[in-house]
């Protein structure tokens, strides 16, 4: 009896492995491609609008719309009706930049400020730059990807969403496999902030008070975790347990990241580099994958407990982990308003050494995934995002610093004032005029945001026959849907409202 459940337990774990190719769903660099597509291309004619024409400042209803078409409608197209023609997509956005860009610059707009009286001017104009600054193409990234992500919790209840870009069951890669992972990348990168304002004061926060900290982060997450469980079950909403498991959600995993981080910061006294704690973690997981029974029994073992119903989100937390790491080491050298404080060195050089030095990160975390993946050149290991392993720790890392790279390459280009400030009114004006409103907002109360759009899926897939509508309507509830999260988003920006979770 027992062997024959063995044989049955072997077979199953040898037809999900058998199973990688029916379960792909378009390799991995095909979508780092397009994840890096149009959403740059967007930033790039918002930039030469902003940057020839001044279209944005002041910042009217007509802006508005424009903001909303270009952030938010792009890309609700490129996941729906320009799904199968993302390159057609980008080529027509690149084609309205160019002729934007054609346009002689609207010299007047940019000269229009207001006249202050000379006491105002000096008190406006002070405020000392401290080390750290809030980077526009950072805000632009985290916007996007939170919009993007807002889009597909809700469209991939449609038949005009793509199969292939939903979650994928065990092996390949998909875009909504990126988005958990860039969720946490994004994630790590803010999570930096404290670390360097401690390391500005000279004044490292002692493990006990970082944990205490750490955990008043989790608490909401994980209450959020709890809301959702008790809705999705009281509700007998569909869910797949192979994501996470039976109870498990990602608000758990999210909300037991910042205790483990907070551990992981005495190591690195022992190795002085979150990315190497990133890949060391990684590694070390990969190994015991492969070394142990724990790939079989995370992918096809029994769920006889409360453990076995949840294995999936409790080991790709340590995979998450890695990302956080890896997310954090972004931010170690991209939030500082200078990678070397102490160099004389001029703005223009400095921009350009920053977008040098993610380029090079870019690159080594490509080649590293790369060597992970390549059947011929390296170790043939397959993207799970369900386990979340080696290959996909270094898949959503190496994307998104590939994004976050060429949002700054736009960034540099067209708005190199905010590089150039020299006191904090200055460089908060440019900072506004690089960045969208609607990105902004989104950027600003982010979690809230996403609830909110969690709450709004839920009311959508229990009023209306998701499957059954036609294109059309369709796209009528996904644009009320967006609308009504980015008036919500840039509504609570207007009021200077923060809803800190």
């Amino acid at each position: 009896m027992a062997s024959s459940a063995a044989a049955a337990h072997a077979h199953t774990y040898k037809q999900l492995k058998e199973d990688f190719v029916s379960n792909l769903t378009g390799g991995a660099v095909s979508e780092i491609a397009y994840v890096c597509a149009v959403a740059p291309v967007v930033s790039l004619l918002w930039s030469v609008l902003q940057a020839r024409q001044s279209f944005f400042k002041p910042y009217t209803a007509l802006g508005f719309v424009v903001d909303f078409l270009l952030n938010v409608g792009a890309l609700l197209l490129s996941v729906t009706l320009y799904s199968a023609a993302p390159v057609l997509l980008s080529a027509l956005l690149l084609a309205a930049a160019s002729f934007v860009y054609a346009i002689p610059p609207n010299v007047s707009a940019r000269r229009r400020k207001p006249k202050l009286p000379p006491t105002a001017q000096s008190k406006a104009g002070s405020g000392d730059l401290g080390p750290l600054s809030t980077k526009p193409f950072l805000t632009n990234y985290r916007g996007n990807m939170m919009v993007i992500t807002c889009i597909c919790i809700l469209a991939v209840d449609f038949r005009l969403f793509p199969r292939r870009f939903a979650k994928v069951e065990t092996w390949g890669t998909s875009l909504m496999d990126m988005g958990v992972g860039s969720f946490v990348f994004s994630a790590g990168i803010v999570a930096s902030r404290p670390v360097l304002k401690d390391r500005a004061d000279h004044r490292p926060t002692p493990l006990g008070p970082r944990l205490l900290k750490s955990f008043r982060h989790s608490l909401p997450l994980l209450a959020f975790g709890i809301v959702r469980l008790l809705s999705v079950k009281g509700l007998d909403y569909a869910e797949h347990v192979s994501e996470y498991g039976v109870h498990w959600n990602f608000f758990f995993t999210l909300g037991f990241l910042p205790p483990f981080v907070a551990l992981f910061q005495s190591a690195l006294k022992i190795i002085p580099s979150y990315a190497g704690l990133a890949l060391l973690l990684g590694v070390f997981y990969q190994i015991v994958l492969e070394s142990t029974p724990l790939k079989a029994f995370i992918l096809a073992g029994p769920r006889t407990d409360l453990f076995a119903m949840n294995r999936e989100g409790i080991f790709s937390f340590f995979g998450y982990l890695a990302i956080f790491l890896a997310g954090q080491d972004t931010g170690m050298y991209v939030l500082p308003r200078s990678l070397n404080p102490k160099s004389t060195s001029t703005a223009g050089v400095q921009r350009t050494t920053l977008v040098l030095t993610m380029a090079v990160w870019s690159a080594i975390w490509m080649a590293l995934y790369f060597f992970t993946t390549d059947y011929t050149y390296g170790a043939g290991v397959s993207v799970s995002r369900r386990l979340a392993n080696l290959p996909y720790v270094l898949w959503v890392v190496a994307s998104n610093t590939t994004l976050v790279s060429v949002f700054c390459l736009v960034d540099t280009i067209f708005f190199p004032a905010f590089y150039n400030a020299h006191d904090a009114k200055a460089e908060k004006e440019a900072y506004e005029t690089a960045t969208s409103r609607i990105l902004r907002s989104y950027n600003r109360n982010g979690l809230a945001v996403f609830l909110l759009a969690n709450l709004l899926t839920g009311l959508v897939n229990m009023t209306v026959p998701t499957l059954d509508i036609g294109p059309l309507v369709t796209m009528g509830i996904l644009l009320a849907y967006m609308a009504v999260l980015t008036v919500t988003a840039v509504g609570l920006d207007m009021y200077n409202i923060s809803i800190k979770l």
